[in-house]
């Protein structure tokens, strides 16, 4: 047993980490389940875009690892995911223990995929701060995430609240939802600017996005929750009781993965804000001060490419001749000749080629259902 104040030493991707006895109660769940549409034909079903080594640093969900191994100790990062994808989880998270890794046996939306989370932990450390960060965004300020993430945890366990990471929206963006904030915590020991949330918003139309941007006190909901397993499931008890049921039949089962199998599909499906923020009685909010992309589709990930002066981004050879403003991603490192083409997608695999215009994006979901059954 590790008695309270006594620090942990873990070597982590070759650096020495020191962890207090604090941070020693800290968890970190990580959602990984998801699709693989939006990026296909590199994405498929067992390998959605946080699997993917999009930007030549790793994948999504191994850089999600790795930042939170920063403030947290190795044993405390927990993985949810899905049958499909559990094989290749597990690979790419190998530094984790095995039994840190669950497949949700059906998909529930988030609130149940949550609570699944604070049984687990609500098990292993009954009055542990815990936080939930999607596998699925880019970050490339670690030092800034791990920074505000620790005096969020820090805060989780001294206020009886629910606590939002935000994004300070760039623009009036319709495809998020968005945090509407109150006033400011008087705290003193805060190094970060942390406010009382007002309400949740969900996805605007675009001209009261455009209102929210002009307003100043709105954030986008970017899926990242900090809170004490104690409080939270307190909360829970009063705003969601199936959950919160589930989550005490699971800290006393017997047969963990039995228990999961046959009380996790009963669960009803429901979004962790519907489920749980919106109708706490008290929520916080920090306003990151890391860079985020949720990277959503093909043309955010050109933003991301090596772009020639026509405006091609690309990761593989290019010769363009009168061709400009187009995206070319491809796995065999092939030369990509383009001739008098504007404003195309290209996307090459070994068995698989996607030609579509940039205005048509969206569509490549579409697309999937139409394509033979092996290259899904």
């Amino acid at each position: 047993m590790r008695l309270p104040g006594l620090r942990a030493f873990s070597l982590d991707a070759g650096r020495l980490c020191l962890y207090t006895g604090e941070a020693m109660g800290n968890y970190a769940l990580i959602l990984a389940g998801g699709s693989g549409t939006r990026f296909w034909p590199l994405s498929r079903n067992a390998r959605p875009k946080q699997l993917l080594d999009l930007f030549g640093q790793g994948s999504m969900l191994s850089q999600a690892v790795e930042r939170m191994r920063g403030i947290l100790p190795t044993e405390n990062i927990i993985i949810l995911t899905n049958h499909l994808q559990e094989a290749e989880v597990r690979r790419q998270a190998a530094c984790l223990p095995p039994e840190n890794i669950v497949a949700e046996p059906a998909r529930r939306d988030t609130a149940p995929a949550v609570s699944l989370g604070i049984g687990l932990i609500a098990a292993r450390d009954p009055q542990a701060n815990m936080m939930i960060v999607p596998s699925d965004s880019l970050i490339l300020n670690n030092e800034a995430f791990r920074d505000l993430a620790a005096e969020a945890l820090a805060l989780a366990g001294r206020e009886r609240a629910l606590i939002t990471i935000g994004i300070r929206p760039t623009w009036a963006c319709p495809s998020y939802g968005y945090v509407e904030r109150g006033e400011r915590l008087d705290d003193p020991a805060l190094k970060y600017s942390c406010y009382e949330v007002k309400r949740f918003r969900e996805k605007p139309d675009a001209e009261t996005a455009e209102r929210y941007l002009a307003a100043g006190n709105f954030s986008w909901n970017a899926g990242m929750f900090i809170w004490n397993v104690a409080h939270v499931r307190r909360e829970l008890e009063e705003h969601s009781p199936q959950l919160a049921d589930f989550i005490s039949r699971l800290t006393q089962a017997g047969d963990l993965p039995r228990f999961i199998a046959e009380e996790f599909p009963k669960l009803t499906p429901i979004s962790i804000d519907y489920a749980l923020l919106e109708k706490s009685s008290r929520v916080l909010n920090f306003e990151a001060n890391f860079d985020w992309d949720d990277v959503g589709s093909w043309i955010s990930v050109g933003k991301y490419l090596p772009t020639d002066a026509s405006g091609n981004a690309s990761n593989a050879p290019v010769t363009a001749l009168e061709s400009g403003n187009n995206i070319i991603f491809s796995t065999g490192g092939k030369r990509i000749a383009l001739i008098d083409v504007d404003d195309l997608i290209v996307i090459e695999t070994e068995d698989a080629l996607l030609v579509t215009r940039r205005c048509d994006a969206d569509k490549i979901k579409k697309i999937v259902d139409m394509v033979p059954d092996e290259l899904h």
